[in-house]
């Protein structure tokens, strides 16, 4: 294990030397980075490959980018554009470059597309989409059911009602979606460009609570104990509203 982490790294060292990132068909790579402004002689992302790169990276200089059928470029979310800057794109069918936010949990709220600024001085290409689309909301807590009633003794008391179900909270809003800059000489063909702008969706709304089970009835030697009324259910909570569209700007040089 130690040798092939060995090997990786000098692998990395080399490809950074040399100013150019290969990512073989059908392989996941995180781009290897040490500062947020890195430049690279040639970029290739073979068919149905995956390069990452990392949040910290807010600028991104290639000279030769090849995308094969379904490769993908993904960017991490930050809160810091991404200026990515080519001098020769060439680009497979279904190609993506994918600027989501991520989507929210309950710990961490969502967060929005990240903002592109993109300039191709020359672009080749049979389709690329641009997705800059806000992170899903997070969902809302679930209700607490509520406790069940405890049935009466045959000496003494009578059975408790079950308690009511408490109320699911609402989903959060969904993160807004990103805004992308475009630069592209004019006979680009921009109309084939697709760009997802959307806002993320509303998290989903808490579930209600369940009621709690009434005592039940009992039946003694002298007389009998009549069971208690079940509590009530819980109301669910709100879906969450979308967040807010992107937008995208187009410059033609």
């Amino acid at each position: 294990m130690r040798k092939l982490a060995l090997l990786l790294c000098l692998c990395t060292g080399v490809a950074l030397a040399d100013n150019q990132v290969k990512v073989p068909a059908n392989a996941l790579m995180r781009l290897p980075v040490a500062s947020a402004a890195l430049q690279l002689d040639r970029l290739e992302v073979a068919d149905h490959a995956t390069l990452m790169i990392p949040a910290k990276v807010t600028e991104l200089r290639v000279g030769t980018l090849l995308m094969g059928r379904e490769a993908r470029i993904g960017v991490a979310p930050s809160d810091q554009p991404l200026r990515l800057e080519v001098q020769d794109a060439d680009v497979g069918a279904g190609a993506w470059i994918s600027a989501k936010g991520a989507a929210g949990t309950y710990s961490k709220a969502a967060t929005p597309g990240r903002e592109i600024k993109l300039k191709l001085h020359k672009l080749t290409f049979e389709s690329l989409t641009l997705d800059v689309r806000g992170g899903r909301g997070a969902p809302g807590y679930a209700g607490l059911d509520g406790a069940h009633g405890k049935p009466g003794g045959c000496t003494w008391g009578q059975a408790s009602a079950g308690y009511d179900g408490q109320d699911g909270t609402d989903g959060h809003a969904g993160a807004a979606g990103g805004n992308v800059v475009l630069e592209v000489p004019h006979h680009v063909e921009v109309e084939r460009l697709q760009v997802l702008l959307d806002g993320g969706e509303g998290g989903v709304a808490g579930a209600a609570g369940r009621p709690g089970h009434g005592g039940a009835a009992k039946d003694c030697l002298l007389y009998g104990v009549d069971g208690a009324a079940d509590g009530n259910p819980g109301q669910p909570g709100r879906a969450g509203a979308a967040g807010r569209s992107g937008a995208v700007q187009v410059f033609r040089f």
